[in-house]
Order: C-alpha cells, then structure tokens, then sequence
C-alpha cells in the first residue's frame, strides 16, 4: 500500500492533467493535504483521524471556517481518490458530517470619487514626469491601473496580458482567467484605450525579455506583488483609502455596473465568475447604497 505522502502527490498530477487545474490550485492543494498528512504523522489513517484533524484546525489553531471549508474540500476528493485506488481501507471522510458557517462579506469598494482622484493623480504623474525612466514608469502605471478601473479584471490576469491578447481593432482584450477560462474584455472607454496603446509604445523603449504587456523594470512579467505595490504607493499618494486593495477596483467596477442598470447574467460573463451566485453579492451592495440615497434625496422624507 502507498504511503500516504505518495498518495497526495499522485492525487495532484492525475488533478491536475485530469481537472486542467492552475498550477496556483495546485499548489493551494499541495499546501492543504501536507498539513492533514503533517498531522497524521506516519500513522495510519482512522475512523478519527478526519474528526481530530479538523478538531485541531477549529479549536486549536483557530482558523476561520471559510478556511477549514477549503481544507476540507480538497481532503474530500482525496480520501474519495485513494479509496477507490485501494490506498485507504475505507473512505474515512464519511464517517462524519461537518457543518460550518461560512460568512458572507459583502464586497468593499471606493466611492466613485476616490477612483478620480487615483485616476487623476496617476494621470498627473504621466504628464509631469521628467527622466526617460520616470516617463516609461508613469505610463505603465497609467495603463495598468486604468485597465483595472475599466474593466474589473484580477490583477493575476492583468499580469498575464500577452501582446498578442490584444485586438486593436476591435478594442478587445483576450483575458485568461482562473480554471484557464478564457472571455473577451471590451475597452468601451477611449482614454483607456489611448492610454494603453501609449504604453505599448513606450514600452518598447526599454528592453524586454517577455511578451507580456505589463513588465517591471528589468523587462521581466510583472508579479501581483508588484500590481499590488504599484496600487498601495498611488492610494497614499492620491490619499484615498488606505485600507483599500487593487481588488477594490475589481468590487467597484462590478458594483457600478450594476447600480446603473446592467443584468446579472452579463456581469457575471464580464466578471469571469463560474457562478452567478458569486456575482448575486453585488445585488447586497447596491441595495445598500440605494437605501441611504433614498434616505438622504427622496423628497417624500420631508413632506
């Protein structure tokens, strides 16, 4: 019989070939079943041994339910694997029924006035840059964050943009998004638009070893790290949330798009979401944001 770390990294690649899983997920269940097996500790797996391991991730260590729903996700579809290859007598996840609260946050956004005022300063920034380092900077900068603001992608496929995802004629963008699902972005604004071409221009001045659009200083892909730490120095400089994060952008664009009438369905398709129930929290925040215009504006208040 397998051992049982030799089970969890056969469950991975047949997942992975099988499921055409990112090789982010993959890593995420790397990290997950690891822990389950850093538990068990050589020790043959029991009756118990699932009901302890989650005992210890809720009482012990704590961890929020949302994270031991996850965990528990991906130990499900590993026992239900090495049951049905022999490496486990029985399917020891069956054994008992965990039930947990997952709690529903409601997106965070920026009011519509933060998003110009990083817009504006961004922009501010393009136009008064003075070294030839300072100016490809402040475009890149420019076109990644006004990518962000039109069009609500994650900053993971931001990253990703290849030159060739680019339609110039049409103003589409191709998008590659999580489970290697693909959708088109349309640019319907045309500052958006002529500040990205810029950049593709400018871009070419320095060299560069990828075909990415986005690129760091040394012409490499740029990271999600180096989107978040282009968003996080621009809010302070534009002095907006400080709270806030690139995915803000993401909640905002979403949020407005809804409140000004687009369907559910349609967000869901621009937004990449496998689910509609994912884009239905939007339907919350907007709810919300009606209820205090109506509090504050309706003139039936004051009769």
């Amino acid at each position: 019989m397998k051992s049982l770390k030799l089970s969890v990294s056969e469950f991975l690649r047949v997942a992975q070939s099988t499921k055409n899983l990112s090789e982010k997920t993959i890593v995420a269940y790397r990290s997950d079943l690891n822990g389950f097996v850093h538990f068990i500790k050589g020790k043959k797996i029991c009756d118990n041994s699932v009901l302890l391991y989650v005992q210890e991730l809720s009482q012990i260590k704590k961890l929020k339910d949302s994270t031991i729903i996850r965990k528990l996700v991906v130990l499900k579809m590993f026992c239900e694997y090495a049951y049905s290859h022999g490496y486990i007598d029985k399917n020891f996840f069956k054994a008992h029924h965990f039930k947990f609260k997952k709690e529903r946050k409601l997106p965070k956004t920026l009011e519509i006035s933060e998003t110009s005022k990083l817009l504006t300063h961004i922009t501010n920034q393009s136009l008064t840059a003075k070294s030839d380092f300072q100016i490809w900077t402040s475009y890149r900068n420019l076109a990644l964050i006004d990518i962000l603001i039109s069009t609500g992608i994650r900053i993971a496929e931001a990253a990703n943009i290849s030159l060739d995802d680019i339609i110039t004629s049409e103003h589409v963008i191709l998008i590659h998004g999580k489970g290697r699902k693909q959708r088109l972005i349309y640019i319907s604004c045309k500052q958006t638009w002529n500040n990205l071409l810029q950049w593709i221009k400018v871009r070419k001045t320095r060299p560069i070893s990828t075909d990415k659009v986005f690129v760091n200083r040394f012409g490499e892909q740029i990271s999600i790290h180096g989107i978040e730490y282009i968003y996080n120095t621009t809010k302070i400089a534009a002095k907006i949330n400080e709270n806030s994060t690139p995915h803000y952008l993401r909640h905002t664009f979403a949020t407005n798009l809804l409140a000004n009438g687009a369907d559910l369905r349609a967000i869901q398709e621009i937004l990449g979401h496998s689910s509609v129930s994912t884009t239905e929290i939007y339907t919350e925040v907007t709810a919300k944001r009606k209820k205090q215009i109506l509090s504050k504006y309706n003139y039936r208040n004051n009769l």
